[in-house]
């Protein structure tokens, strides 16, 4: 069988991940149309094939697809096209949107409260998990840790409550977190925030604390609007 068009256009390299250059063309072949809703995606294969990378690759550009409302994969008969723009993102019932929403209310007076009322210790945990996530190669790992990291604070808050709720959305944390790292550099950027949220907290600053949680939370959200969009032009 012929494929498709579109698989046999020419791929222009950019500086980006693989997992995000992959993502990038795919979906600006669904939203131009040239990858029409109701056709059905080659295999993982054909397409790791076409954009010369592993099906592990494709595996997490089509997680991405689906989470964005793209496409959906039905097992046994798979990857349609469902929509030709990007819905609002779904990690684990929980959109993009609302946990960004949530978030800063929650995460940054927490880390106001955590460079008050922290322990020794609990400072000694959020440094040795800040240093693991550096030296981790492991993408499944490091948004494990990410999202220890940020449960650490919540509970070196003193406040059970904020704890409990950054319990409860975990693993739509760790599932964005996995996401966003697509992006060249984002998880270099968001080591360095992590950083210096705890320098703050290491400081008993609230202030500074409260800043660069802000920061990172703001970062964050510029990153899933960047994914959300996917319109960058290729780097010369």
């Amino acid at each position: 069988m012929k494929p498709p068009e579109w698989i046999e256009r020419p791929v222009a390299g950019q500086r980006m991940s693989a997992v995000e250059y992959v993502l990038v063309d795919l979906r600006q072949g669904i939203e131009s149309g040239m990858i029409r809703v109701g056709e059905r995606l080659p295999s993982e294969s054909a397409l790791a094939t076409r954009y010369a990378v592993s099906r592990a690759v494709i595996r997490e550009v089509l997680r991405s697809c689906e989470s964005a409302g793209l496409t959906v994969t039905r097992p046994g008969k798979g990857t349609f096209v469902v929509a030709d723009h990007p819905a609002e993102m779904v990690f684990n019932g929980y959109s993009a949107k609302h946990l960004m929403e949530a978030r800063p209310g929650i995460e940054v007076p927490a880390a106001a409260l955590a460079a008050l009322r922290r322990t020794d210790t609990q400072l000694a945990s959020l440094q040795r998990l800040v240093d693991e996530m550096e030296q981790e190669q492991d993408e499944a790992v490091w948004t494990r840790l990410d999202s220890q990291f940020h449960l650490a604070i919540a509970e070196a808050s003193g406040n059970p409550v904020y704890a409990d709720v950054l319990a409860s959305i975990a693993a739509a944390l760790r599932n964005q977190s996995e996401m966003l790292n697509v992006q060249v550099n984002r998880r270099r950027a968001s080591q360095s925030e992590h950083r210096s949220i705890v320098s703050a907290i290491a400081r008993a600053s609230a202030l500074e604390a409260e800043d660069a949680m802000r920061f990172h939370l703001d970062e964050v959200q510029e990153a899933l609007a960047t994914l959300l969009t996917a319109d960058r032009e290729p780097v010369e």
